[in-house]
């Protein structure tokens, strides 16, 4: 029988209301609904309940707004930093450290980890302060961590009415454009409706910074004081920022060993690389480039295989050194301490940012090893505090006569410091009776800071290997004590040997420095010594577009050394590129070789036709290599190249060049 026949149903109405089956479709309906009523509903109204605040648990601010850290913690002064080498950062700790001298309380602040449009609700704070201490980076640009900042800056709309503020630009005299960013800090902030209470303040680390530091901060603080009604609580005191725990029986695995973040990071590896978590490449090669003198050149490659770090040429490659072993040993000796000794820094300030000074639980050997800068000249308030540590009263005098911010104070800092180059070992060794608690000077010195490099290779012809060119920083002071740059005399004992390879950790940081996109644009490059590092990728690179038939524009390189036998790098290769066209000319300046010294500069005058039809044609121009004489003295001889060849007055031709500037076709990479 078919089930299409009705009378088959009529039997089936007459056992009941619902059959097994009813109840079975009616459950599944039933469920679908109440899922849909609690779980679907719920989904879809998620994005309010992402609105409800929680309250903070026992004191702690959940809220990642500097203004309400600020009235938690009772601040009324925030001091931003931008730092690319840490000294910003350390100036902006002295300042919020000052404020309690006088009456105020401060905090440090990344401006990266910060709210920026929260600056205008600062007024709600009585008596608040905004200071800025910001370096200037590269050619005139922001440092990594306040480039968001300068972009809130230039295409923010906020009102900073009633927003008082303080600058303080750190920079860079042979740079061209000294202390921009300060200066464009200082001026935008007014723009802004921020009223400025003390006037900008300006660094210069090619002479003195620290001098020039305490000279503007000296004339600040009574200006705040005057400006607010609150008066100097008295001398400032030493007040520590960190508690110490020592740890006796802690398990070496949660002790950091050189990591920058990621406790064991060296030791399981993954990607993505940077600043704070670097690769630890292996070094293929590392072979000396100089063939005679009594100086060193290295080229080194790093292996990068599987990292999945990409470089383009004209980029950069941050190293992270490690302390010369000699100089750790001696710290250690002279203050009679365990150097494996593991212990924790906490800081004090519950509210801060930073924990720890430098990654924790580690030992002080580690931590003089690969996380304090203990080469470089100490700065003023290192010293005055290191005083009351001394035993000896006349060591205790002495220390407190170079510190003070008196015209005496200043000169002997800059003669016994600064220009006898003393590193806290020196200082150390000098005044015997100084023994500060090993603690203690781990929350004093400086952070040891990654080294950069010019990327000299091309991606497009070393895709799985970054090379670098660094000459082997090695001198003797007026002391008679060797200085070794921290990491070029590292990076000279990491050899592969015997199918080792020993690893080194980097991270690539991405430049501006770039080959025009069009191929057949010309190029003038200008870099003598290492400064020629990455024309040797960008001629690497326009070798390879050749080779595989495309179009490339005309390629000049000068380049200029002492000895042509000596110390001129590459040199096979560099001819080996001019025989097969590559390099359209070729300028060579062997400074010493001859009866008068000729340099890069002098080249390019005696060229300036070449020069003048290249930049008419749209070409670009390189520079690489010293700032304080190099880059200037060529700066300014291609503007008498472009006054004479182009029938201009020097306002004119100051034009052209910045023109150039502007369009990217002029472009320097220069160290001081």
């Amino acid at each position: 029988m078919s089930s299409d026949n009705p009378a088959s149903e009529v039997p089936v109405e007459e056992e009941g209301l619902f059959s097994a089956l009813d109840f079975f479709i009616l459950s599944i309906l039933a469920g679908m609904a109440v899922y849909w009523y609690f779980f679907k509903n719920k989904k879809q109204e998620q994005p309010t309940f992402k609105k409800l605040t929680v309250q903070p648990v026992q004191g702690r601010m959940s809220d990642p707004s500097f203004i309400n850290k600020m009235k938690s913690s009772g601040r009324n002064v925030i001091v931003f930093y931008g730092s690319q080498t840490g000294t910003a950062e350390e100036f902006a700790g002295r300042l919020a450290k000052d404020a309690q001298g006088y009456g105020m309380k401060g905090m440090v602040a990344d401006p990266e980890e910060c709210e920026m449009d929260n600056l205008s609700n600062l007024p709600e704070i009585e008596n608040s302060l905004a200071i800025f201490c910001m370096a200037t980076y590269g050619e005139g640009d922001p440092t990594d961590n306040a480039q968001e900042f300068y972009n809130w800056l230039q295409n923010g709309e906020s009102d900073l009415t009633g927003v008082k503020f303080a600058v303080f630009g750190l920079g860079n005299k042979t740079y061209e454009h000294y202390n921009a960013m300060g200066i464009y800090v200082d001026k935008r902030l007014e723009e802004l409706g921020g009223e400025r209470i003390f006037e900008l303040g300006l660094g210069d680390d090619d002479a003195n910074i620290e001098e020039d530091f305490i000279t503007w901060r000296e004339k600040f603080w009574p200006t705040i004081c005057e400006h607010f009604g609150v008066k100097a609580t008295g001398d400032q005191v030493s007040i520590r920022q960190y508690s110490l725990t020592v740890h006796d029986d802690l398990l070496t695995e949660k002790c950091y060993k050189g990591e920058i973040a990621r406790l064991g990071s060296f030791g399981n590896q993954k990607p993505p690389f940077d600043a704070k978590n670097p690769f630890l490449a292996p070094v293929n090669v590392n072979r000396e480039l100089h063939k005679g003198g009594d100086r060193s050149c290295m080229h080194i490659e790093f292996d990068i295989t599987g990292s999945k770090i990409r470089y383009e040429a004209g980029d950069h490659v941050a190293v992270y050194p490690v302390n010369d072993s000699e100089l750790v040993d001696l710290i250690g000796k002279r203050l009679e301490v365990d150097l494996d000794q593991m212990f924790t820094l906490t800081n004090l300030d519950e509210e801060a940012s930073k924990k720890h000074p430098f990654p924790c639980p580690t030992t002080y050997r580690t931590a003089f090893s690969h996380y304090l800068d203990i080469t470089s000249t100490p700065r003023t308030h290192i010293l005055r505090e290191l005083a009351e540590y001394a035993q000896d009263q006349k060591d205790k005098d002495f220390l407190l006569k170079l510190t003070s911010s008196t015209p005496e104070g200043k000169t002997l800092y800059s003669d016994w410091v600064v220009k006898d180059r003393r590193n806290i070992t020196a200082i150390l060794e000098d005044l015997p009776s100084v023994k500060p608690p090993i603690d203690h000077l781990c929350e004093l010195l400086p952070r040891l800071q990654a080294r950069y490099y010019s990327i000299s290779s091309s991606p497009k012809v070393n895709p799985t290997s970054i090379h670098i060119t660094a000459v082997v920083v090695n001198y003797k002071t007026k002391t008679n004590r060797t200085m070794k740059g921290v990491a070029t005399n590292w990076l000279a004992f990491k050899r592969p040997t015997n199918g080792l390879k020993p690893k080194v950790p980097i991270y690539v940081r991405k430049s501006q420095f770039r080959l025009p996109f069009k191929a057949n644009t010309p190029v003038i490059m200008i870099g003598p010594g290492t400064g020629l590092a990455p024309f040797r990728g960008f001629i690497q690179e326009r070798n390879f577009l050749k080779k595989e038939g495309k179009p490339v524009g005309d390629t000049v390189l000068y380049f200029g050394c002492r000895h042509k036998n000596q110390d001129y790098l590459y040199e096979d290769e560099i001819e080996e590129y001019v025989k097969d066209g590559t390099l359209t000319h070729l300028h060579l300046a062997f400074s010493r070789d001859g009866p008068e010294k000729l340099y890069v500069q002098h080249l390019l005058r005696q060229n300036m036709e070449e020069t003048w039809k290249m930049l008419e044609k749209g070409g670009h121009i390189y520079v690489c290599g010293d700032a304080r004489n190099m880059a200037r003295d060529v700066h300014e001889t291609l503007e008498k190249i472009i006054t004479e060849c182009g029938n201009m007055d020097k306002e004119k031709a100051t034009n052209y060049v910045k023109q150039m500037q502007n369009k990217g076709r002029y472009s320097c990479d220069v160290w001081s």
